[in-house]
């Protein structure tokens, strides 16, 4: 195994994890890396049943495969389904408990499903082209649109006068007078 470079497969992350070589979440990270970095390989890196670490590291590596699959269009590997044992309670990430609702809803459905609960943006890296837009889009998408012409709050069509007749006040309201 090279350890020179990232990670190219689920595999291979397992594997540095277990020989103390990197840590868990950068390895999934540098793997992010390469899978967006190399599309002809998205399918191969998957392939692999990753090794056992622990339970909640199992449920996210069979989550990341599920979840990539179905983004991209890939099949979903036959080893992401039953890799390592169910977790028998719920993993929420940050430890918080004020993100715990967010990430309930946000979480994507194979974490979800693993009872895992990560943010929408879990898997998102630099490198991820288009990823708000298409899976097969090459180049970012335009950066928005920073300032809009918005009327001023309280003014009208024409933004410079209120309209007559919208402000209403005890004196001219008949049930005040």
């Amino acid at each position: 195994m090279d350890r020179s470079g990232r990670p190219k497969t689920l595999r291979e992350v397992s594997h540095r994890v277990n020989g103390g070589w990197q840590a868990f979440d950068p390895a999934v990270l540098e793997f992010l890396d390469e899978f967006y970095a190399n599309p002809s390989h998205r399918a191969a890196s998957l392939r692999d049943e990753p090794d056992l670490i622990d339970d909640v590291k199992d449920a996210y590596l069979a989550a990341v495969a599920e979840h990539l699959a179905m983004t991209y269009r890939l099949a979903v590997p036959d080893w992401a389904d039953g890799h390592g044992r169910p977790l028998k309670r719920a993993f929420f990430a940050g430890g918080l408990e004020s993100l715990k609702a967010i990430l309930t809803v946000e979480s994507p459905a194979a974490f979800r499903r693993r009872l895992l609960f990560v943010g929408k943006d879990a898997l998102d890296r630099p490198r991820r082209l288009g990823s708000k837009f298409s899976v097969d889009q090459e180049t970012p998408p335009p950066a928005p649109e920073t300032e809009r012409a918005l009327p001023p709050v309280g003014r009208g069509p024409d933004r410079g006068t209120i309209p007559t007749g919208s402000r209403a006040s005890p004196s001219s309201n008949p049930e005040h007078c």
